[in-house]
C-alpha cells in the first residue's frame, strides 16, 4: 500500500528555484550582520517547555508545538529565536563578551492560523545587541536593518518606529497604565482592524475620553519631528525616552536615511518584554501583508532566567513573508539554478578528462557540474536550459588533442571552439559580471 506524499498545513516543500532564491537572500544578510560585528550562534530546536514559555499565559501557550519525549519530559519547539537567546545568554554569560552581538538564521514553529505570507514552520532571521542600553546600540539596530534591505535590492519600504516608554509615560498622565498591556495590544491591532475598531476596543477597556485622548496619542503627524513634538507634549514634556529618539532621529538624519523611517506611535508590539524603541517594516506596495521586519529593546527578558540584567535590543526579518511578498510583486530573481557551467559528457572523453576540467572551473570560483548520464548532445543541452546553466563546455576528443576547450553560451548560442581553458573561463566570468 503506498502512502500518500503529503505535507502538514502550514509546511512547505521548496523546490530548488525557491531554496536557491532563499539561500542567497540568507547569504546576503549573513554578509550584512557580519559587516557590524555580529558573529552567529545556534540554539536547539527543542528546549523545555517551562523554558520557553517563562511565566507562560496568552497566545504563546495556544501556538506552541509541545509534547513529552522518550524520556517523559515536557518539551517544545521554539516559537521564536529570542527567547531561546534569552536562555542561551543567562547560560553562556562567563563565556561571552559584552557587549554580546549576534545574529542567528534559523527555523521556527507556531501551531497559529495560516494565512497570506504566514506560515506554521517558518525562517526568522535575527540580530542582536546585547548588555548595553544607550541610543548608539538602538540606531545601530536601525542601521542594519536599513543596510540589509539595501542589500537585497529593496527600497521601496517604510520603517515604522515608536517607543513603548513615551507611550507609558503618556498613559500614566491620563491615568491610564493600570492598563497599559491590554491597551498596547489593542493599538498594536490597528493595521488589521482599522482605527474604528480600535476606537471600539479601547472604549470598551477604558472611560471615552481616555479612548479618545490615546486615538489622538497614536496619530502620525506629516513629519518625525512634528510627531515626537506632539507626543512628547501628551506624555508630559520632555524626558530620558523622548531625549533617546531625539537622539536616534539625529543619526538617522545624519545619515541621510531619513526618508525611510517614519514615526508612528500606534506602532508598539504585542508581546510584553518590549521595553523602549520598537519598529515595523513595510512592503509600500503591499501594506497589507504585515511587517516583514520588526523588533525593539526588551530589557527585561532575561531576567527570568538570571538575576544579572543583560539590557538588550534587536530585531527579526521574516523571510518566508518577505519572500511572498516579493514573490507577489515580481521582484525575484528568478533564476532556475546556482551552476554556472556544465560539461557535457562526450562519448570520446574520460570520467578523469571531464572531472578534471570540471574541477579546474571551480579553483576559478565559478560552479561547474558535469552531466552524468549518456545521453544524446541535444537531450544534455535541454537539461542545462531547463536548470537554468549559463555555459556548456565540450571537451572532446579533438579538444584534448590541441589541449583546448570548446565553449557555448547556452542562452546566445555563441560558440567559441578549441579555446584554452583559461580564455573560457575569462569569458564566463565577464559575461556574467554583465
Amino acid at each position: 500500500m503506498l502512502i500518500e506524499p503529503k505535507v502538514l498545513k502550514g509546511f512547505r516543500d521548496f523546490l530548488p528555484n525557491k531554496e536557491i532564491q532563499r539561500k542567497r537572500t540568507i547569504r546576503l544578510l549573513e554578509k550584512t550582520f557580519e559587516s557590524f560585528g555580529f558573529d552567529p550562534i545556534n540554539t536547539p530546536v527543542l528546549e523545555y517547555r517551562d523554558v520557553l514559555l517563562g511565566k507562560g499565559g496568552g497566545e504563546t501557550d495556544k501556538q506552541l508545538y509541545s509534547f513529552k519525549d522518550n524520556g517523559k519530559r515536557d518539551v517544545a519547539m521554539r516559537f521564536d529565536l529570542t527567547v531561546p537567546f534569552a536562555r542561551f545568554m543567562a547560560a553562556h554569560l562567563n563565556e561571552l563578551i559584552l557587549p554580546f552581538k549576534r545574529y542567528h538564521i534559523d527555523k521556527v514553529w507556531r501551531g497559529e492560523n495560516t494565512q497570506r505570507g504566514r506560515y506554521r514552520e517558518f525562517v526568522q532571521c535575527d540580530f542582536d545587541i546585547v548588555g548595553v542600553d544607550n541610543a548608539s546600540a538602538d540606531f545601530e539596530i536601525l542601521q542594519v536593518m536599513y543596510k540589509s534591505f539595501q542589500s537585497m535590492g529593496i527600497s521601496n519600504i517604510s520603517f515604522k518606529i515608536a517607543h513603548r516608554g513615551i507611550f507609558n509615560n503618556f498613559l500614566t498622565v491620563i491615568n491610564a497604565s493600570a492598563k497599559s498591556e491590554e491597551i498596547m495590544r489593542i493599538v498594536d491591532k490597528m493595521g488589521k482592524i482599522g482605527k474604528n475598531k480600535v476606537s471600539d476596543l479601547l472604549g470598551d477597556l477604558i472611560e471615552p475620553g481616555a479612548a479618545s485622548k490615546i486615538l489622538e496619542f497614536i496619530e502620525p503627524e506629516k513629519s518625525f519631528k512634528d510627531t515626537l513634538k506632539k507626543i512628547t507634549s501628551l506624555s508630559g514634556g520632555e524626558s530620558e525616552e523622548t531625549e533617546r529618539l531625539n537622539e536616534i532621529f539625529n543619526s538617522i538624519k545624519k545619515l541621510g536615511m531619513e526618508d525611510l523611517f517614519i514615526l508612528d506611535p500606534s506602532i508598539t508590539r504585542g508581546l510584553d518584554y518590549y521595553t523602549g524603541i520598537v519598529y515595523e517594516t513595510f512592503l509600500n506596495d503591499l501594506p497589507g501583508l504585515g511587517s516583514v521586519c520588526s523588533g525593539g529593546r526588551y530589557n527585561n527578558l532575561a531576567s527570568i532566567y538570571t538575576k544579572t540584567e543583560l539590557p538588550g535590543v534587536g530585531s527579526s526579518i521574516g523571510l518566508d513573508r518577505l519572500m511572498a511578498g516579493l514573490e507577489e510583486l515580481g521582484i525575484l530573481d528568478n533564476t532556475k539554478a546556482g551552476t554556472d557551467v556544465i560539461i557535457l559528457n562526450i562519448s570520446d572523453s574520460t570520467i578523469g578528462n571531464k572531472h578534471f576540467i570540471a574541477s579546474k572551473i571551480r579553483e576559478a570560483d565559478l560552479s561547474c557540474e558535469v552531466y552524468l548520464n549518456n545521453k544524446k548532445i541535444g537531450q544534455q543541452f535541454s537539461y542545462a536550459e531547463k536548470k537554468g546553466i549559463k555555459f556548456a563546455v565540450i571537451y572532446g576528443k579533438e579538444e584534448q588533442e590541441s589541449k583546448t576547450v570548446s565553449l557555448k553560451n547556452i542562452s546566445t548560442r555563441e560558440n567559441y571552439d578549441k579555446i584554452s581553458l583559461e580564455k573560457a573561463i575569462k569569458i564566463i566570468k565577464e559575461s556574467l559580471e554583465k
